[in-house]
């Protein structure tokens, strides 16, 4: 028991903060300060499960020692019988609630809670790996239909034979971080090109950068500084899009807090034909640009103490094969392949982030060894 006593305990000592919080995001000064507020409630939602799970845990603990007095002094069968169902019903789910809060309990990445932007370049390959990234965004878009979130795409850039050179577009949902983050790397395909005419296989790559979309108070930007043109937007659209500068140039000179060196970023933002909402696009892709540059010290502090990076970490790692000619996907991460090649391009992935959200939880029970 003494294993379900050192996890009570440390349930026992989140009880004090849980109804610190519940007191506080009441209280008039912190409703005020948007900022504090912000981060309460978003601790008050995750402290919640825990409760709720400590209740359980609790309950099930006491239903067993309940179970076994019955079973040793009580004399009437059919009550024992009851107990011992009720003991077995308590002990098979008792483990299994000890695994879901060892989870609860290793401190979640504060970024996963946000929503994201990603971006699907076309790497090497030329024409082929445009029409790629072009078929992993549809790929996305359809999972993102799925869960029920939003996507909104902020610039793009198209291939001459179709797909993408490049996209950028933000997905708006519950967790939305927490679950694409996984999709971060460098995504190769292998397959006969509608370009090729001699049937041959052919390998090319396309790469995904998932950030975590900045909030206005996680970085400081001084607006400014900051250096504005606008210019017609190209493309199809009609005759307005051609005679209204709808589209945005922005221009900002960073200071990396890391490096102390200063880089010009440059961001375009040309989806809508409304150039305040283009504005307001583009601020929102320079916060999180410098969100994640400035916390990339802190993704290497944790991709440096995991030696089987699953998500985070390198970039230009090559996370995925999608081999056409066998209807294979592979994920190099986890050595997982499954052969629904078809039914994954067509948004079919939750599985696959499920395995890699598992790995990475094993990781981090290792690391925080409960």
């Amino acid at each position: 028991m003494t294993d379900n006593n050192s996890l009570l305990d440390k349930l026992e000592g989140l009880v004090a903060r849980f109804e610190e919080i519940s007191t506080l995001i009441t209280d008039p000064s912190v409703l005020a300060d948007q900022k504090r507020y912000v981060k309460l409630t978003k601790e008050y939602k995750e402290m919640s499960s825990l409760m709720k799970a400590r209740k359980e845990y609790v309950q099930l603990l006491n239903g067993i020692d309940e179970a076994k007095d019955i079973i040793t002094n009580e004399t009437d069968q059919e009550m024992r019988d009851m107990a011992r169902e009720e003991l077995n019903l308590c002990q098979a789910r008792l483990p299994e609630l000890e695994e879901e809060i060892k989870i609860m309990l290793v401190p979640a990445d504060p970024q996963d809670g946000k929503n994201a932007i990603v971006e699907i370049r076309g790497g090497t390959g030329g024409d082929e790996a445009a029409i790629f990234a072009g078929d992993l965004f549809r790929m996305y878009v359809k999972y993102c239909e799925s869960k029920g979130w939003r996507v909104e795409v902020s610039s793009s850039n198209e291939g001459t034979a179709g797909g993408y050179k490049e996209i950028i577009f933000t997905v708006t949902g519950e967790n939305v971080y927490g679950t694409l983050k996984y999709e971060s790397g460098v995504h190769r395909v292998q397959r006969v090109p509608a370009t090729e005419t001699q049937g041959r296989v052919h390998t090319s790559a396309s790469s995904v950068a998932v950030l975590p979309e900045a909030e206005e108070f996680d970085v400081e930007i001084n607006e400014g500084e900051i250096k504005w043109d606008t210019f017609r937007s190209g493309g199809a659209g009609g005759q307005n899009v051609n005679k209204v500068e709808s589209g945005v140039r922005l221009r900002y000179l960073w200071k990396n807090p890391n490096t102390g060196e200063s880089e010009e970023i440059l961001i375009e933002c040309t989806e809508t034909r409304d150039q305040p909402k283009n504005k307001a696009r583009a601020l929102t892709r320079l916060r999180s640009f410098i969100y994640d540059k400035e916390h990339q010290k802190y993704l290497d502090d944790i991709a440096s103490k995991r030696k089987t990076m699953v998500s985070t970490g390198d970039r230009s790692a090559k996370i995925r094969t999608y081999n056409y000619p066998q209807g294979r996907i592979t994920d190099h991460r986890i050595n997982y392949t499954i052969y629904n090649l078809a039914a994954f391009m067509e948004g079919s992935i939750q599985e696959c982030i499920d395995k890699l959200m598992i790995a990475e939880n094993a990781e981090r029970l290792k690391e925080s060894e409960l």
